[in-house]
């Protein structure tokens, strides 16, 4: 659901070369791919950091992505984000069913000036929004996920079972 958050260069590259070994992508492009996941990477820790809260499917965290070393390291990455002051984990499970109102990638970022703007992607294309009459839905949703994820606590303890390999 979430692709800003917290990714190792390994498993970005990992997505990357996936997508240009499918077809979907260029070469160029996956190594603008991977600079743009460093770029964000570098504003979660710019000074004063910003709050980001994120909201993951149970797929993010269960689908295998390159060898096990690299998806523990993704998911060891997961786990360090959480324990950051300025972030919270959530991780939407499989059992909310229609409860979870998004099925594609969302972004709901506050300016400095409190506006509200959202970015939804889709497998073509993204929409970016300022418009509060559409924005606002957007963000209504976004707090009914957030109340029915787990807490970040079960989160982070969902996280670990799996990298003891526990379901």
């Amino acid at each position: 659901m979430v692709h800003f958050g917290p990714r190792t260069p390994e498993y970005a590259t990992i997505l990357a070369d996936s997508a240009v070994k499918r077809g979907a992508i260029a070469a160029e492009q996956a190594q603008e791919r991977v600079a743009l996941v460093a770029e964000r990477q570098a504003a979660l820790v710019r000074t004063p950091p910003p709050l980001v809260v994120v909201v993951l499917d149970e797929s993010c965290i269960r689908r295998p992505i390159g060898e096990p070393a690299v998806m523990d390291a993704q998911l060891a990455r997961l786990v360090e984000f959480a324990e950051l002051p300025n972030t919270m984990v959530h991780v939407a499970p499989f059992e909310m069913g229609t409860r979870r109102p998004f099925d594609l990638p969302l972004y709901i970022l506050t300016m400095a000036d409190r506006s509200l703007m959202s970015y939804a992607e889709s497998a073509q294309r993204g929409h970016f929004e300022r418009d509060n009459r559409f924005v606002l839905p957007v963000l209504t949703a976004y707090h009914q996920l957030q109340a029915e994820a787990p807490s970040q606590t079960e989160s982070v303890a969902m996280i670990n079972q799996l990298r003891k390999g526990t379901p």
